[in-house]
């Protein structure tokens, strides 16, 4: 076959993927749906979105949507939310709930709640209907010493205005748990609050624990109270077993310090002896020498031998007097 007569299939083929290209870079399945919607969309404008690596349907489904529903919104907001990382469809949801259920609620501040992190839709959903947070056993300790346990429920809802910087939960939470707590110790003793847990619901609930939360707090109520231990009694039996070891401990150092005294005594004792003997010792010496020197006669030395004959008889005699009381008395 000649060129001439290949020219038409060729031009054929060109146009074919000349359209196919043109498919592919320009959404056109798009574009006619966005005007069936009456949503006016330009084709270059398209093609920009193409340019600046946008999906088209990313945010011209969510612009027909809007648009549907009576929303102010234009590509160019849709468009920057997109570039700035936001979820457009998510934004746009919300504003159309906000919009049913007449919540005062602008692009703006929808698309920087998104962009905070937070969930815009499930806050709008929580503004119509409240969400219940419930609380773990909380225990504070009454005035007499008793254990009491309370559990709350918390009921919220999403506060728009303060979404962007406003606490969370966990805050929520934690400062409903610190009034339990403080209200508990401050009853005079656990049958009240177990008479009236209500008065903890309102005490908690007259502080304004929702101040720089991103929630305003409905109700609180207290679902269920118990007891716990007697930490009165607990902390007592600890202080008397605290002092009885005390009291042991110094006893027993008062116990050593006699027993080191006695020791120290029965030294002494021997000590004493040991000297006795010695000056036991020195009497034959002094009799030898007075004798010697003729300060004591011989007759003088035996009255002194009688004496102590006779001493030692009176020790015997008394000694053997002493063992049969003992005997008898057994």
């Amino acid at each position: 076959m000649e060129i001439q007569d290949l020219m038409p299939l060729i031009i054929i083929a060109i146009i074919l993927i000349a359209v196919a290209i043109l498919f592919t870079f320009i959404p056109v399945m798009l574009w006619i749906s966005a005007l069936a919607a009456g949503v006016k969309v330009g084709i270059f404008t398209l093609i920009g979105m193409r340019l600046r690596r946008v999906v088209p349907n990313r945010v011209i489904n969510p612009l027909i949507k809007a648009v549907k529903a009576g929303l102010d919104v234009n590509t160019n907001q849709l468009e920057s939310h997109y570039l700035a990382g936001g979820n457009v469809d998510r934004v746009v949801n919300a504003l159309i709930a906000a919009h049913r259920a007449n919540i005062e609620l602008t692009f703006a501040r929808g698309a920087a709640i998104d962009l905070a992190g937070r969930d815009v839709l499930e806050a709008v959903q929580m503004s119509v209907n409240p969400k219940v947070i419930e609380t773990p056993f909380i225990a504070g300790i009454a005035m007499d010493g008793i254990e009491v346990k309370a559990k709350a429920r918390i009921t919220v809802r999403a506060n728009i205005d303060r979404l962007v910087g406003g606490a969370g939960e966990d805050t929520v939470i934690a400062r409903v748990g610190e009034g339990v707590v403080s209200t508990i110790g401050s009853s005079t003793a656990h049958t009240k609050v177990l008479e009236n847990p209500d008065s903890i619901s309102h005490n908690v609930l007259s502080k304004g624990l929702d101040a720089g939360t991103a929630f305003e707090i409905l109700s609180i109520d207290i679902a269920d109270v118990d007891i716990g231990k007697n930490i009165g009694a607990i902390l007592q039996t600890d202080q008397a077993e605290a002092d009885k070891n005390i009291a042991q401990a110094k006893a027993e150092e008062r116990r050593a310090m006699a027993v080191a005294q006695e020791q120290e005594m029965v030294a002494r004792v021997q000590e004493m002896r040991a000297k006795v003997v010695e000056a036991e010792a020195d009497v034959p010496l002094a009799l030898a020498e007075a004798l010697r020197s003729g300060n004591l006669g011989v007759m003088d030395y035996m009255n002194y031998k009688n004496i102590d004959a006779d001493t030692d008889m009176r020790d015997t005699i008394g000694k053997l007097s002493e063992d049969k009381q003992d005997d008898h008395d057994q």
